[in-house]
């Protein structure tokens, strides 16, 4: 037996890799991972895919120095920036999107955090949504307190979205306006509140591979089942315009080794998507069985009915799976 055949056989039995394990598997030969994480995929989540999409509900203007992001008001970027949107507005795509099949509808907004006043509108819009659609909606609102997770919760809320984005090691070379703990804070809060989570992180800004097993190793310790592993899009007026971006392949071998992780968890390909060739059909054969369909935030995807037709010919079986 190679080594991901052996790794394959623990995590199926019951088992979890530790870091050390994780960081060998990662040299090891590309079809062997991705042939055995999707074999480890299909043992814990069967043919089951989780579809979302997402709207800009705030953006730009953010105070946060994220160096990857658009919406920072530190870099000079072209991105659009416009308040809070009304709750009509955010309903009015999440119809529309759950008229395509689409699970799970996910609002975010730029900054920090909102104020009361701001988590009150999106109160509002959320049960708008619940009232009007079948979808369930997931809320990416900041660095917010358990008191605002559960006003959220009751609204209807089913699920909250905060990346880690990288390593505690390698965080501060990404951002020093909020810290790692700060992440894991309002991750732990929105779980208290009675919210399951949705983080992950983004590949090739500068981080190493031991980032990448550690923050997917703290994923696991947070009991987080939804996975979004975003690959960079170098947007031009941030400190990592040029940085070079990530090769499928790569892109596979993180999706593969991840599923060797988080054996159960529904592994997201979300933004950078637009950037494959393959529309991230190599990455759904490793081991990823999710996706962010649509647009993302500041750059462009793929369409609902593009990506459901793929996911189809893989076998797939798109539908709402609830944490």
């Amino acid at each position: 037996m190679n080594y991901a055949e052996i790794l394959a056989s623990k995590v199926m039995a019951g088992g979890i890799i530790t870091k050390d394990e994780a960081m060998t598997l990662y040299r090891e030969p590309l079809e062997e991972i991705c042939t055995k994480a999707d074999e480890i995929r299909k043992h814990f989540c069967s043919d089951k895919f989780d579809v979302c999409t997402i709207i800009n509900g705030k953006s730009g203007r953010c105070p946060e120095d994220c160096k990857f992001c658009a919406q920072s008001a530190r870099h000079s970027t072209n991105a659009e920036t416009y308040p809070l949107l009304s709750p009509d507005e955010l309903t009015r795509k999440a119809r529309h999107d759950s008229s395509l099949g689409v699970a799970h509808y996910g609002i975010v907004t730029s900054g920090r955090n909102l104020s009361d006043e701001e988590i009150e509108r999106v109160c509002e819009a959320v049960r708008e949504i619940k009232d009007e659609t079948g979808i369930s909606v997931c809320v990416s609102l900041g660095l917010l307190t358990e008191e605002q997770y559960r006003k959220l919760k009751a609204a209807g809320a089913a699920r909250v979205h905060n990346n880690l984005e990288t390593s505690e090691r390698f965080f501060p070379e990404v951002c020093t306006t909020h810290k790692f703990a700060d992440k894991v804070r309002a991750i732990k809060s929105a779980q208290k509140a009675g919210l399951p989570v949705c983080s992950g992180g983004i590949m090739g800004i500068g981080e190493s591979v031991e980032d990448r097993v550690d923050m997917a190793i703290s994923l696991r310790e947070l009991g987080v089942k939804n996975v979004p592993v975003n690959m960079l899009n170098p947007i031009p007026g941030t400190p990592l315009a040029l940085r070079q971006v990530l090769g499928v392949d790569e892109l596979r071998r993180i999706i593969a080794v991840y599923r060797f992780i988080l054996p159960d968890a529904f592994i997201r390909l979300a933004g950078g998507r637009g950037l494959l060739a393959d529309m991230g059909r190599g990455c759904f054969e490793s081991g990823a069985n999710a996706s962010i369909s649509g647009n993302m935030l500041t750059t462009q995807g793929f369409s609902v009915e593009r990506d459901m037709k793929l996911f189809d010919e893989l076998g797939f079986r798109a539908g709402r799976y609830d944490d």
